[in-house]
């Protein structure tokens, strides 16, 4: 019987511990995953910015990183911060209210019942959908400890690859097993999907919530700066993410008696913040990286419910690594067979 080399054996036994140490190492560092990657998203967006203050400005590199990281986080981090508490607290009151909103709307349902014959206050369960609001809100409240861990990871780690810019590259190159054509082709890749999703798609979604804003303060929405931030994030989902915004507007608009109103943002909604979207995108995202929204849309449905809110940014990354990895694959291992026609 033929035996299995020894060296093979041994080869095996290392990659087997390496994906077992791994992947343990990836389990308990998931909930703070968030950290690594906004980590990586800022060394992208300051990379450049930093080596021109250090060789240019003749900076020392701990002071250069100490001013690039304050600056992320008056910038950056602040706002999101105050976006989120706005947001908690709107959350949490609405599900305080959940049952009266949800009544109002099952209300006017109903009149459509009278047009159409079809019940479809039936299939609303008030209670069931109260219970996952409450639920959520617990969620977020327990995710705030590990959010707080991310934040302090992600600074962490951001100065030591800002101060260490050509041992972190050296690094890379050592430990990766490709050759350096291939890893500088997926670091292309990566920096130009960064940049377009952490620069434009959130300048395009700013400039949506902008329009929104206007309209909801022409019709007297109530709350018209917690329905911008609504809007402005749910942009960054293509095809359907301004609805997010514009539709429970409208609807909690009607429930209240103001159909005038009610009907006018949702008319301004489909017409105007809709067409600027793509007025909007093809003058941004072409001066940054014209990123398919395809891409997009797949990349955020695999990235937030994997990384949270920044899987709107390493979501649609995700998905081009994968789609640059199978190109490598097919340049180093052979191409493909051609079609006969």
């Amino acid at each position: 019987m033929t035996q299995i080399p020894p060296k093979i054996i041994r080869q095996v036994f290392v990659l087997l511990l390496i994906l077992l140490i791994g992947s343990l190492i990836f389990r308990e560092m998931l909930p703070y995953l968030s950290g690594v990657l906004g980590a990586i998203t800022f060394y992208i967006l300051l990379r450049k910015l930093m080596k021109r203050l250090v060789n240019q400005y003749h900076w020392k590199p701990t002071i250069a990183a100490l001013v690039l990281m304050l600056a992320s986080f008056v910038v950056v981090m602040i706002p999101l911060s105050g976006f989120g508490i706005m947001l908690g607290n709107k959350i949490s009151e609405t599900a305080q209210n959940s049952e009266k909103v949800i009544d109002a709307f099952k209300t006017q349902v109903g009149q459509l019942k009278f047009k159409t014959g079809i019940d479809f206050n039936s299939q609303i369960d008030t209670e069931s959908i109260t219970t996952w609001l409450s639920e959520s809100i617990q969620s977020m409240a327990g995710n705030t400890f590990n959010l707080f861990i991310a934040i302090g990871l992600m600074y962490f780690m951001l100065y030591f690859m800002l101060t260490n810019r050509k041992e972190l590259r050296q690094t890379l190159c050592h430990y990766i097993p490709m050759n350096n054509d291939n890893i500088n082709e997926i670091g292309k890749e990566v920096q130009s999907m960064v940049k377009s999703n952490a620069i434009g798609i959130p300048l395009v979604a700013l400039a949506q919530g902008i329009i929104a804003l206007i309209g909801f303060v022409i019709f007297g929405i109530e709350d018209p700066l917690f329905w911008f931030v609504i809007v402005t994030i749910g942009s960054m989902i293509p095809f359907v993410g301004t609805l997010v915004g514009i539709i429970p507007v409208f609807i909690l608009t009607l429930s209240t008696g103001n159909t005038f109103e009610a009907w006018g943002i949702l008319i301004y909604g489909f017409v105007v913040v809709g067409s600027t979207d793509n007025i909007i995108r093809l003058y941004v995202l072409r001066k940054i990286d014209n990123v398919h929204p395809l891409i997009t849309l797949i990349g955020v449905i695999v990235g937030v419910p994997l990384f949270g809110f920044i899987g709107l940014i390493f979501g649609p990354l995700l998905v081009s690594i994968f789609m640059a990895l199978i190109k490598i694959y097919k340049d180093e291992y052979g191409k493909p067979e051609e079609i006969q026609r």
